[in-house]
Parts: structure tokens; C-alpha cells; sequence
């Protein structure tokens, strides 16, 4: 398994940006689609983004269609999701995750994981 290590959390307020990162220990996604999800308490996981495992298809959640940007660099083995225009209710815990397959928007098809990353949009 690929280990999956986040940054880039934190507090910020409504209106500012934010970049999370996804380190993979073997410095390369291109054997994997990749996807952000994002979990508050009591709420299951939330597709947030994904990125194609062949090429640059990026898929958004409506949510955050337009603020958020799912990107990646195969040099540096790093994923990444640019948050823009942030709102208190993207406050939540973000994972970055892998999938075998090409990509997918369910949680359950990812079957490794980081062990997330706090952010927090104050109003």
C-alpha cells in the first residue's frame, strides 16, 4: 500500500484559500485515481474531488464546483486540492485517497487513505 500523508489544513476565514497536499510514499499516482473526500461528525464521507488515473479528467461535488481545484505532480508525488472562496460549512476533516480504478466518485472504491486533515472555515 501507498502511504498517503496530508497537509495543508487549518483555520481560515470565510472568503480565503487554502491549499491540502497528499504526500504517497512511492512518489507517484500514476498507478491509481486519486480523490479528496471530506468528513464532518456524524456524517459519512463526502466526495469532494477526484482526478483521473490516465491523463487530467478532474471531477468536482457541485459543492465545490468552480472554488475547488484537484491537481497533481508526478515529480513530486504529491497531490493537491486548492481551496478558494471557502465557507464555514466546507469545515470538515479532508482525506486524500487512492483507487485502482480509473476514478470514482464513491468512497467505497478507495481503498487507501490518509489520515486526514483538519479545516476550518470561521464566518
Amino acid at each position: 500500500q501507498v502511504q498517503l500523508v496530508e497537509s495543508g489544513g487549518g483555520l481560515v476565514q470565510a472568503g480565503g484559500s487554502l491549499r491540502l497536499s497528499c504526500a504517497a510514499s512511492e512518489r507517484t499516482f500514476t498507478n491509481y485515481g486519486t480523490g479528496w473526500f471530506r468528513q464532518t461528525p456524524g456524517k459519512e464521507r463526502e466526495f469532494v474531488a477526484a482526478l483521473a488515473r490516465f491523463g487530467d479528467n478532474t471531477f468536482y461535488a457541485d459543492s465545490v464546483k468552480g472554488r475547488f481545484t484537484i491537481s497533481k505532480d508526478h515529480a513530486k508525488g504529491t497531490l493537491y486540492l486548492q481551496m478558494n472562496s471557502l465557507k464555514p460549512e466546507d469545515t470538515a476533516v479532508y482525506y486524500c485517497a487512492t483507487t485502482p480504478l480509473v476514478a470514482s466518485y464513491n468512497a467505497q472504491e478507495y481503498n487507501n487513505w490518509g489520515q486526514g486533515t483538519q479545516v476550518t472555515v470561521s464566518s
